[in-house]
């Protein structure tokens, strides 16, 4: 099964896992849309085909990484685990996670059949996510990230053929976590090249959390945004602007749920869940939307 993250707070145990990119695989690492505007959508909507369905702003959301279960009745728009069925007759959202490699057995399953595609350190050693215990994947070349879309990309051909709306890519902000053997120009090139296969399958595509590359959105190909705690840490506004109020928030504070409601609950979809997001029925569910 696959987990759920929260990286806008390391403090709150969150489960999770990831991935995401763009529709125009065009330039170099360095030529990412580094002038762009954070609020220039006409590129952005020039980059997205015609039978792409892009989410509504205001959609009532649900997010059921923790396990698939039926909405509440008010929900339009769910996100589930790229291994779990679509909810019949919402919006849904794949999340995968494509920038860093599941904890558990999937570590073992790189190790064995892809180690050259884990990112090491200079000694060596896998350079490690410690609070989720997931190895990052070496995003760094162009030849490592074509290898990669070996792999991520036919998840994001199962997410279209099992009938999803759009992919929610994770852990697009592993570079943060690299010790400087990624950068921000890295992950957006790994990220156009998942946006252009998305839309290929003709899925839209969120950008999840890493509001520092919302300028390159356009470059990269986003659709709409997936994103944690944005009324906790105050950058709700910056991707309502970006994204036209096209995003999907997740709070997992009561306090911080009620404030974002206060400022946004007209405009943009904000989501209380419990840290694990439990399905319905289990001890400690909690869901609420505004």
């Amino acid at each position: 099964m696959t987990i759920l993250r929260s990286r806008a707070a390391i403090a709150v145990m969150v489960l999770s896992t990831v991935l995401v990119t763009a529709c125009s695989a065009t330039g170099s690492d360095e030529d990412a849309d580094s002038g762009a505007s954070a609020h220039a959508d006409a590129p952005e909507k020039a980059r997205t085909p015609a039978k792409v369905r892009i989410p509504d702003a205001n959609t009532v959301f649900d997010y059921q990484l923790g396990g698939a279960y039926p909405p509440p009745g008010a929900v339009r728009a769910v996100s589930r685990d790229r291994t779990a069925k679509p909810a019949a007759g919402k919006y849904n959202i794949c999340y995968v996670n494509a920038f860093q490699t599941q904890p558990g057995d999937a570590v073992d399953w790189w190790k064995k059949r892809h180690p050259d595609l884990l990112l090491k350190n200079d000694d060596g050693d896998l350079i490690v996510d410690e609070d989720w215990h997931e190895p990052l994947l070496d995003i760094s070349s162009p030849a490592k990230r074509d290898a990669l879309m070996e792999i991520v990309g036919p998840w994001i051909d199962g997410c279209a053929a099992s009938g999803f709306d759009a992919v929610e890519p994770d852990n697009l902000d592993s570079y943060e976590r690299s010790d400087g053997k990624l950068t921000p120009e890295h992950a957006a090139a790994f990220a156009r090249l998942l946006a252009a296969r998305a839309h290929r399958k003709n899925l839209a595509v969120a950008q999840k959390n890493t509001a520092d590359l919302l300028p390159r959105r356009a470059h990269i190909g986003f659709d709409f945004a997936v994103v944690e705690e944005c009324g906790r840490y105050k950058e709700c506004p910056d991707y309502s602007e970006a994204y036209n109020g096209r995003i999907f928030d997740i709070e997992y504070v009561k306090k911080d749920f009620t404030a974002a409601c206060r400022s946004w609950g007209g405009k943009l979809s904000i989501t209380l869940r419990d840290h694990d997001v439990r399905p319905a029925g289990s001890r400690g569910y909690v869901y609420a939307s505004c």
